[in-house]
Parts: C-alpha cells; structure tokens; sequence
C-alpha cells in the first residue's frame, strides 16, 4: 500500500468518524499531552509574538502573516505525510490512520458542549448557563438573557457543524490526513489571529481569507445535511430550510457560517444570530432565520437532535461513497 486511494481514504474516513462519535478524544489523554489543536495553537501563539511586530507597516505585518501562515501549513503537513506514507503499509497501520484521523472530528466534542447549555439552563437556570454558554462562544455572556444564550449555543452548534465536523471530514477525504490536518491548523489560526482587531487586522489577513476559502464547500454541504435530516426529524420542516438558506444565508456576516445557520434555524422554526454584544461594543447582525425568537433549553435539545441526524446523513454518505467506488 501507498497514498490510500480515494475508496480507501471514504472507508478509514467512516471508521474515523464512528470511534469520534463513540468515544471523542479522551479527557485523560488530553490532561497529559494535550490534543493536536492546541499544539498547532502554541505554534500559532509563538509565531504571532515573533513576527506580529507592533510598530510595522500594514503591509509588513501582512507579509509576516502569509509567512506565517505557511510556516504553519509545512509544519501541520510534513508530518502528516510521514505519518499517513508509514502507516498505510498494513491494517493494523490503517487503523492506527483512523485512530489519528478520529481525534481531528470534533463531533462527540461539539455536542457535549452543546448539550451542558441545555442542561445549565434546565438545572441551575440563567447564571449556569451564561458560564455554560462562555465555553463555546466569544460573545460577552452577561448580556445574554435565556433566549440569548440558547440562539447563541444554537448558531455555536449549526457552525461548528460545518467547521469542526463536515469540513475536516471533507480534506481527509480529498487529501487524506494531511488534509485534515492542514484544514484544523488553517481554521485554528483563524479563530486565534482572523479577527479584525487592531492587532491582527494584516497579520491574520492570509488565516482568514484562506479559512473562508477551505470552508465554503463544507458550509454548503452542511446546510444539505441539515436539510436531508429535517426530512426525517419529526416537526422540521425541510421546505423551510432550503428557504431560509436561499434568503438569508447571504446576509450573514460570514461566506460560510449562514448556511448550516439558516438551515438550522429554517428547519426548526426558529430566529437566531441578529445582533449580540463582543467586548462590550454591540454589533448589528442579521437575523437567520423567521421563527420564535423567544428561544428555551427545549429548542437547544431540539437543535441537538437535528444536528444528530445531520452527521448519521453525512456518516451513511461517506459508507454509501466507499461502497460505488
């Protein structure tokens, strides 16, 4: 064996996808050595304090970014070569590959996290999930009220969807686990310098465009998951998705996020996103979605369920794949 073929890549990929969803990354593993994304975010961190010069042109810093950047890329990528060219020798080393490949899915991950807003608001009410809801967005908490933090772990759940699951899933399918991981250490740096903040407005300019670029496919595809699992979700309504994608997905105020945003909430009946406070300074969002705005824990576990259905659609999609090739 070599490179895995295409076949080969959809099959370790669905087996990859079903250890993340019975066991995710163990807490005792991630206590010892971390996890995967925190080493690429020290490199990150690292590479900002070196090259992030305050005082620099706009156009220096720009550069130093780009450079960055694929600093970034040759050290995520090198190794996963490496690794995937020494692994893909034998079954025990494919299986090895999907163990690794499990631990870069964040879906398990996602909806625990999810799910303790619900549980926050249902057992220790608004304060418990205003801490709940600050581990999954960076949106000031206390000026959330009840429906506030539900529309915010819902827009947290739809967008991760796409970014911590279907994308991920995506790369490791079309290049394997180099892939996979250059996608991770590409949107970890967005997440940590894309923002436009004084500091990071040209340095994270190459993270973020090249973020936006690597997830439009998934976004899209996630918005159908979405879609197809409302099909099959009792009281969503699939019709209203595909509406709701059509109309407001181009109003938000990413490329990308509007799409499993709008699915969601067109699917469920909801209104979600809109405006929401960041550091104190209140920005004017739009709204995804037409439904109850006035949203509860019921609507979050609702979003749970439907999320659910939406990675089983895409599992039986990779499965169904690997079979036709």
């Amino acid at each position: 064996m070599t490179f895995p073929d295409l076949s080969l890549r959809l099959g370790l990929l669905a087996a990859a996808l079903l250890i993340d969803a019975a066991a995710g990354y163990p807490q005792a593993l991630y206590r010892r050595i971390g996890h995967p994304v925190t080493w690429i975010g020290a490199l990150i961190s690292r590479l900002d304090r070196s090259l992030n010069i305050e005082g620099q042109a706009f156009g220096w810093r720009k550069t130093a970014g780009v450079v960055a950047l694929l600093v970034l890329l040759a050290v995520a990528i090198a190794p996963a070569l490496l690794m995937q060219y020494a692994l893909a020798v034998s079954w025990p080393g494919l299986a090895a590959l999907a163990l690794l490949a499990s631990t870069l899915s964040a879906a398990r991950s996602l909806d625990t996290h999810v799910a303790a807003v619900a549980t926050a608001l249902e057992t220790g009410g608004l304060p418990a999930g205003r801490t709940a809801v600050s581990q999954i967005v960076g949106r000031d908490p206390d000026a959330l009220d009840e429906a506030g933090v539900c529309r915010a772990a819902i827009e947290s759940l739809a967008e991760n969807f796409s970014d911590g699951v279907i994308a991920p899933a995506l790369w490791f399918a079309v290049f394997g686990l180099p892939g996979m991981l250059a996608y991770k250490a590409i949107n970890t740096a967005d997440s940590m310098i894309g923002h436009r903040t004084p500091r990071h407005e040209a340095f994270g300019w190459a993270a973020a465009r090249l973020d936006d670029l690597v997830n439009l496919p998934a976004s899209r595809l996630s918005g159908l998951l979405l879609t197809l699992a409302a099909c099959v979700m009792p009281g969503a309504s699939p019709r209203n998705a595909m509406r709701s994608i059509f109309r407001d997905a181009s109003k938000h105020r990413s490329p990308n996020a509007g799409w499993p945003e709008a699915a969601m909430a067109g699917a469920l009946g909801l209104k979600i996103a809109g405006p929401r406070a960041y550091h104190g300074a209140m920005g004017d969002f739009a709204y995804m979605g037409d439904g109850r705005a006035e949203l509860t824990a019921a609507d979050i576990r609702r979003s749970l369920t439907l999320y659910r259905l939406a990675v089983a659609a895409g599992w039986f999609a990779v499965v169904a794949a690997a079979a036709l090739m």
